[in-house]
């Protein structure tokens, strides 16, 4: 029988399970969140792990962007509540951490520095920044300064680096431990990659070694519940963070309890439960975006939920097009209720697309104890 792990602890929150669901943007908002939480809930008694709300930049948050504010709202019962920034700047990371501490916005920061995308990096942003050593310690730092005394834990999340050449999760967990971050994150895949191709567990294992001294969370490349006990048996991470292993599976999390915790795995639900599911996530969308803007935010998730289902090309397409809840009712409406989840039901989903060369700012690579800010990069991104 499988053997429970420890209690994931994240500053003095311990959480049942160590799974947390990664920061996606356009997808980890509280109804994406709360939807999580109540299929946890209704098969194994209670949300387990922890579920971080979509990243947020630290200065559209100090400049309380009406879009930005709307992002960071949480569910009435929502706990711990997890917020993740994006930010380049130590001066604007302290005052967003304030804010976030004296307005009591969130339970816990997170900070992202893993986006790839070539908007970000060309910048100074994202899976760049890392490699300033000097300017990524002052950015944790302003955050668990000001933080201090708040119960306000503050984790980071990174990727290997930039390219092959160019490693640098082995200086950022060092430097992030001794600045007083409680836990790390590492995406093990570097920002060449993106999303394509395998991700390196063994990169996991050599961050777990170097910085004993904090948990380490592994992702990537997490589609079952069988990958997560492997990755923490290969690597030794006290936990996992899940991103696209859960488009369209928000049941996964109740998967992930229970084969880490030696109980029997709950049958994975037929066509019918899914589409209870879909009009739910409607549901908390519209509550959250009105009925418009909801219909259009569940319309990428379809594909997701129907991955391997026999749907049909023309329901498919009317689905993509809903505008309003009655309409969408009745499509799901032709569906089969008693088909069984399908056996390639669990393949990956989401964005995967192919490695390109990491577009940086001219001179980056020229001095990593540099810390000057980098004009323009604290654009909004998409995590990582």
């Amino acid at each position: 029988m499988q053997t429970r792990p420890a209690p994931l602890t994240i500053g003095p929150f311990a959480l049942r399970s160590p799974v947390v669901l990664a920061p996606m943007a356009g997808v980890t908002n509280v109804a994406f969140r709360t939807l999580c939480r109540e299929v946890e809930q209704e098969r194994s008694g209670g949300a387990a792990g922890l579920y971080v709300c979509e990243m947020v930049t630290a200065r559209a948050l100090v400049e309380r962007h009406p879009v930005t504010m709307h992002m960071t709202t949480f569910g009435p019962d929502e706990s711990p509540r997890s917020l993740q920034l994006y930010t380049v700047d130590p001066a604007t990371t302290y005052d967003a951490a304030k804010m976030i501490v004296d307005e009591d916005l969130a339970d816990h920061i997170d900070m992202n520095f893993g986006c790839p995308v070539p908007k970000v990096t060309r910048r100074g942003g994202g899976s760049a920044l890392p490699y300033k050593r000097a300017l990524f310690r002052q950015i944790v730092a302003a955050a668990v300064r000001a933080t201090e005394g708040s119960g306000v834990p503050v984790t980071v999340k990174f990727r290997v680096g930039i390219d092959d050449d160019h490693h640098t999760h082995l200086d950022a967990g060092r430097i992030a431990a001794e600045e007083g971050a409680v836990a790390l994150a590492l995406h093990a895949r570097t920002a060449e990659q993106r999303y394509s191709g395998h991700s390196d567990w063994s990169q996991i294992a050599r961050l777990v070694e170097h910085v004993p001294q904090i948990p380490v969370l592994g992702n990537g490349d997490i589609f079952t519940a069988q990958d997560a006990s492997r990755m923490m048996a290969e690597t030794g991470c006290d936990g996992v963070v899940i991103g696209r292993g859960c488009l369209g599976r928000p049941w996964l999390f109740v998967e992930l309890d229970a084969h880490l915790s030696g109980r029997e795995m709950p049958v994975p639900p037929t066509l019918g439960e899914v589409t209870r599911i879909m009009r739910r996530h409607l549901e908390l969308l519209i509550a959250h975006h009105g009925e418009l803007k909801g219909c259009r935010e569940i319309r990428k998730h379809i594909a997701w939920y129907l991955h391997g289902f026999p749907a049909g090309s023309e329901l498919r397409v009317q689905l993509a097009r809903v505008t309003g809840m009655a309409e969408f009712e009745d499509l799901l409406g032709r569906l089969d209720p008693d088909v069984p989840f399908p056996a390639d039901g669990y393949q990956p989903r989401g964005r995967q697309g192919s490695p390109g060369k990491v577009v940086l700012p001219e001179g980056w690579l020229d001095d990593p104890d540099d810390a000057t800010v980098p004009f323009g990069a604290d654009v909004m991104n998409s995590g990582g």
